[in-house]
């Protein structure tokens, strides 16, 4: 969503919380283009548990890692690191995993210096998904 507007804000926060797994997938999306996604990240975080289905969580992680910043990626991470079930957790990791910076040597550098700054982030589920995430790369 280019003009971020309050009743943006608010069609969206709405959105989120709808029956139908497409329109809350598009929520995650719109609000994963949020400028400051902190003021939404505890909609964004039940966005990417979404047990119901797992296409509002992959259209929510892509989203967030499209950002390229920290925020983002920290907003992934920490839902993986608690995320209960299976299927959610299994389609939160599939996606860190096919991060498109990935197929790059430059880009992969950069979502590595994302990974271990976030590995001495304040938040303990961060910083452990963060180490879990490097250790694999070695």
């Amino acid at each position: 969503m280019d003009d971020f507007t309050e009743r943006g804000l608010r069609d969206a926060l709405a959105a989120a919380e709808s029956p139908a797994w497409s329109v809350r997938a598009a929520a995650g999306r719109r609000l994963a283009a949020a400028p400051q996604i902190e003021g939404v990240a505890g909609v964004l975080h039940g966005l990417l548990l979404d047990a119901q289905d797992t296409g509002v969580t992959s259209d929510t992680v892509v989203a967030l890692l499209a950002r390229r910043d920290l925020a983002g990626l920290r907003a992934v991470l920490a839902a993986r690191a608690v995320a209960s079930d299976q299927g959610t957790a299994d389609q939160l990791a599939a996606e860190l995993d096919c991060d498109p910076r990935w197929a790059t040597g430059q880009d992969g550098d950069e979502l590595i210096v994302q990974l271990r700054t976030l590995a001495a982030d304040s938040d303990s589920d961060v910083r452990k998904e963060a180490l879990l995430r490097l250790a694999r790369l070695r």
